[in-house]
């Protein structure tokens, strides 16, 4: 009797495209609180003579930059692979990723650029109320970061993990800027150049965060291995296949928010290509149904080479 072929997956890019939307509308929420805390802080710092609030106040600009890099990442990656792109367009979001990180490395050099030039120049003390400012600024950044962390560990996104340490810079430049305001304050005009100070060690953060983010993204687009845990898993699923002897090869990549996968199955030499090719749409369909957010999955059939004979 021989054994039909199992009945095909019936959407395995569904579980993706929800992700996808899922973080199209995390990216959009991120958005607007950008575009509120950027508003806060230049407006603040340019009424209460505060370089380093302004500074900071731009950085947030490129807050509202990189959400919609993201946004637009999201809403790409969630189109259905088609002929022309027969494995979606993941790396829309890998790419957005990249391009975040990029802006933040810019970013750094123009901030410290203008804190070195204000540095130069005869400067009066910030205002006081500039630090119940950045206070209010460093408990929203530091909560969309913790909210964008684990909204991205949800829906596996490179590009929201990034965007969240975006933020974590943000609040860290914030903090940088709060100790030099105190400075200028509390020591007198002397020490006003404390402000501009700040903003430099906040390009520092800015930049280190840049340079830490760029090589992940850059890894993904590169098609870096998936993580040994993501790996183990596989063979784990695929192993618990009836029929496979031994997963012989597997390489794994990622594709914005799903994976990738090409698998080499051991079988039993005396098995029929008939049986063998069922034995590996099972396979497909047990990794693609695994808790993996797997898109596409290449079988390759292999003779158990501790059984087979010439």
């Amino acid at each position: 009797m021989t054994e039909a072929p199992p009945e095909p997956n019936v959407n395995p890019g569904a579980r993706a495209r929800r992700a996808y939307l899922e973080g199209a509308r995390t990216a959009v929420a991120a958005l607007l609180a950008s575009v509120l805390l950027a508003a806060l802080k230049i407006g603040a710092g340019i009424l209460g003579n505060s370089f380093a609030l302004v500074a900071d106040g731009v950085e947030s600009v490129l807050d509202i930059f990189s959400g919609l890099l993201v946004l637009g990442g999201m809403r790409l990656g969630a189109v259905e692979p088609d002929a022309a792109y027969p494995y979606g367009r993941g790396k829309a979001e890998s790419l957005a990723g990249l391009v975040v990180a990029a802006v933040l490395l810019l970013a750094a050099v123009g901030i410290a650029v203008g804190a070195v030039r204000e540095m130069v120049r005869p400067q009066e003390p910030p205002e006081a109320f500039t630090l119940a400012v950045l206070v209010i600024v460093m408990l929203a950044k530091e909560g969309m970061f913790r909210w964008l962390r684990s909204r991205g560990e949800e829906v596996g996104s490179q590009a929201i993990a990034v965007d969240a340490w975006h933020h974590r810079a943000d609040a860290l430049t914030s903090l940088a800027a709060f100790g030099g305001i105190s400075i200028a304050l509390l020591a007198g005009p002397d020490w006003a150049r404390a402000d501009d100070a700040a903003a430099l060690v906040a390009c520092g953060v800015i930049g280190w965060n840049g340079v830490r983010l760029f090589k992940t993204a850059l890894a993904d687009i590169l098609d870096v291995a998936a993580p040994p845990e993501v790996r183990l898993r596989l063979r784990e699923v695929a192993n618990a296949v009836p029929g496979v002897c031994d997963v012989d090869e597997l390489r794994v990549r990622r594709s914005g928010l799903v994976y990738l996968v090409d698998i080499h199955i051991e079988v039993d030499p005396a098995m029929s290509v008939r049986a063998g090719h069922a034995l590996g749409h099972r396979v497909k369909d047990r990794l693609l149904d695994c808790d993996v957010p797997v898109l596409d999955v290449l079988v390759h059939v292999e003779p158990d080479r501790t059984v087979f004979t010439d």
